[in-house]
C-alpha cells in the first residue's frame, strides 16, 4: 500500500523493496518453518509443500500490488503502464545456492507482456540484458550494464 501510494502521489519513481523476516516463520496457515529453512528443501516433499504455500502468498501480494497500479489512472494510461516493476531472486535454486537462471519477473512499463520468455538453461542470456532493456526505456541512452552489451532477445516494447 505504501509503495503504491508513494507512487500515485509521485513522490518517489524508484523504489526497492527487500523482504527480511526469511528467518522468521510466516504467519501463513499450514507453514510451521522459516522461509530460508524451506528454500533449503533437499527435495524434501513436506518442505516444498509448505515452501510452495508461502510463495504462493508472495504472489499474491504481488498481484494485488499490480492490480492497484494498473487501477491507479494518470496522464490517459495507468501506473502500471508508466511503472516498471522488476520481481526477482537471487538464486536460481537456493536449495542448492545456485545463481544460474534466476528467475525474474517483469511488469508493466510499456513492455509488451503476457508472455514467458525461457531460454537454454546451459546457455543462457545474461542477467544484465535485461536491465539494458530496462535502462533503454528509461531513456538511458546505454548499450552495456556490467559485463553484457545489448538487451533481452523477446523483450519488446508495446
Amino acid at each position: 500500500d505504501m509503495m503504491h501510494l508513494a507512487l500515485e502521489t509521485d513522490s518517489t519513481r524508484f523504489i526497492t523493496f527487500f523482504e527480511t523476516g526469511f528467518n522468521a516463520v510466516p504467519t501463513i496457515p499450514g507453514v510451521d518453518t522459516d522461509y530460508h529453512m524451506l528454500s533449503h528443501h533437499g527435495k524434501d516433499p513436506a518442505k516444498i509443500s509448505q515452501l510452495t504455500i508461502v510463495e504462493t502468498e508472495l504472489m499474491k501480494v504481488f498481484g494485488r500490488f499490480l492490480q492497484k497500479l494498473d487501477q491507479s489512472h494518470q496522464a490517459g494510461s495507468t501506473l502500471l503502464d508508466q511503472t516498471m516493476v522488476l520481481l526477482g531472486s537471487n538464486l536460481g535454486n537456493a536449495s542448492s545456492h545456485d545463481t544460474r537462471n534466476m528467475p525474474m519477473l517483469l511488469a508493466g512499463g510499456g513492455f509488451k507482456h503476457g508472455q514467458h520468455l525461457a531460454f537454454n538453461r546451459d546457455n543462457n542470456h545474461p542477467l544484465p540484458q535485461l536491465y539494458v532493456s530496462m535502462l533503454q526505456r528509461l531513456g538511458i541512452e546505454t548499450d552495456t550494464f556490467a559485463t553484457t552489451t545489448g538487451t533481452l532477445p523477446g523483450l519488446e516494447l508495446e
